[in-house]
């Protein structure tokens, strides 16, 4: 039975969300910016609106006739559209990547009883649901997600693209990164510890510390050993190292000829035309996941690998598939009644449903998104 569904932000990832919902939902996507609707010139059946998501009163009236809210906005908007849905009384799946913790909203997701995934990405997303399985199948010993989302072509300076929101990338580079060794929480700064690591069909990519491991930090305690790094061509970080050292991503404002401005406004300004993908520029998303686990009784090392490229048959960027077609089967799962857990969870929550992974992992495998399991 077709769900009617509504889509927050049509940018890169939330375009390809609602793409593939139409497949077997009536969609609405909302946007401020109408030209990013012109990626449905193929999908008349997705009804387009254009707002301000930031006003929250009228998001809270938009969603009265729908079944189920996908959050796609940027980070800094996140949380506030979240408490919206919330206070809407609407379930939502969301990918926003919000620097605020989410389950602050979860008193009241449960007050107002609806079910809400967060994080549900590749990384953080699709990795919390496989560690999530594993840590109820067994006793995990160690954890490590590898990941990054990278074009093609290596184009001097930075060698990168920004493949979802730009300032979200940019808050990768100066939040700190956070993991767990021997039980205990270790912060330093992103961009810390890079490591030359090889990988099959790439080659060689230099990974370094972001704050990836967000919920699973509090909700998987029982582990001893946790850690995400984020990849990147080898030599591109030090060019972030510098511009951060000196600076240009602060939010503190300064004096400039009588303006006060914030430095992070001007290096997003000259930043992103660089970073943008041009037309007919690819991407592709790799990911590297190792669980060192007991499972009935014997150890075991279990290994997730992902090799995703640009979809040249309908356009659309590697992130945007792995990102958003992780939400969209999470999406499809809580259609199905496959999972209701009243209150907000984080997507290692939804890894512990018995074959729920097994649904994702399919879901995506009919996309094109395949795992590589050893």
């Amino acid at each position: 039975m077709h769900k009617r569904i509504i889509v927050l932000g049509a940018g890169l990832v939330g375009s390809a969300i609602a793409i593939d919902l139409s497949k077997n939902h009536k969609v609405t996507s909302i946007d401020l910016n109408d030209k990013a609707f012109a990626k449905f010139g193929n999908y008349p059946d997705i009804k387009c609106i254009q707002t301000d998501l930031s006003d929250t009163d009228t998001l809270k009236g938009l969603l009265n006739n729908f079944d189920l809210v996908i959050g796609a906005v940027p980070g800094f908007i996140g949380y506030q559209t979240m408490k919206a849905v919330i206070e809407a009384g609407k379930n939502m799946v969301d990918i926003s990547f919000m620097p605020e913790d989410f389950m602050q909203l979860d008193g009241l997701a449960k007050k107002h009883k609806v079910s809400v995934v967060a994080d549900c990405g590749v990384a953080p997303g699709m990795g919390n649901i496989i560690l999530g399985h594993h840590n109820k199948n067994g006793h995990v010993k160690s954890y490590e997600c590898l990941v990054g989302g990278l074009p093609v072509i290596r184009e001097w300076p930075y060698e990168y693209k920004a493949v979802f929101s730009p300032i979200d990338v940019i808050e990768e580079y100066i939040r700190p990164a956070r993991y767990i060794q021997n039980y205990e929480m270790i912060t330093k700064e992103a961009l810390s510890d890079p490591e030359l690591i090889h990988f099959d069909g790439v080659g060689t990519l230099e990974s370094w510390n972001s704050d990836g491991l967000r919920s699973l930090m509090y909700t998987m305690k029982n582990i001893p050993d946790m850690i995400e790094k984020t990849l990147r061509y080898p030599g591109c970080i030090e060019y972030l190292r510098v511009l951060r050292e000196s600076g240009f991503f602060s939010y503190d404002q300064i004096e400039v000829n009588g303006t006060m401005v914030r430095p992070i406004d001007v290096t997003a300004k000259l930043l992103f035309p660089k970073w943008k993908l041009k037309e007919g520029e690819e991407d592709f998303t790799i990911m590297r996941i190792v669980i060192e686990a007991m499972e009935n009784g014997q150890a075991k090392t279990i290994t997730y690998k992902l090799l995703d490229h640009f979809d040249r048959e309908n356009n659309i960027i590697s992130m945007a598939r792995t990102t958003g077609y992780t939400c969209t089967a999470v999406a499809n799962l809580m259609l199905d009644g496959g999972f209701n857990t009243v209150g907000v969870n984080p997507p290692e929550i939804v890894g512990t449903g018995n074959g729920n992974l097994t649904y994702i992992i399919q879901y995506l495998k009919e996309r094109g998104v395949i795992y590589q399991i050893s």
